[in-house]
């Protein structure tokens, strides 16, 4: 049984989002519980709901690409870059700065959105791209 094309709109969308939520919602409390770093400085404050701005502006134009098709190709291909940035940010960091077990298991499903948009996009608009 083949996975709607949608699919990794809408998961990737609500993670980001949630994602986002989490980084900037109210960092000063998230952050400490969350990663065990404080945040203090209003600079790292306003890095952090910037983040979150980012995340949500992102996760929400997904959600639109996967549910109105003419954005559909847009969407995906804006995932793909995304989740193939952040994956290759996340390689160069454990290269350089060595393993996060907390982002590990991020890096795998970012790597596996990456993928999956790269497929979804060949097989679902062959003509028009590849």
């Amino acid at each position: 049984m083949a996975l709607p094309k949608n699919l990794h709109l809408l998961m990737s969308g609500v993670i980001v989002i949630t994602a986002g939520i989490i980084y900037g919602g109210y960092p000063s409390v998230l952050m400490p519980f969350m990663l065990d770093f404080k945040v203090e400085a209003l600079e790292l404050k306003n890095m952090l709901r910037a983040v979150m701005g980012i995340y949500m502006g992102l996760g929400i134009f997904w959600l639109i690409g996967a549910f109105r098709p003419k954005f559909w190709q847009a969407a995906t291909l804006n995932n793909i870059l995304f989740m193939g940035g952040i994956s290759f940010g996340r390689i160069i960091s454990t290269l350089f700065d060595g393993v996060s077990v907390p982002f590990t298991s991020a890096l795998l499903l970012e790597l596996l959105f990456f993928g999956w948009g790269l497929y979804n996009l060949k097989n679902m608009n062959r003509d028009k791209l590849f």
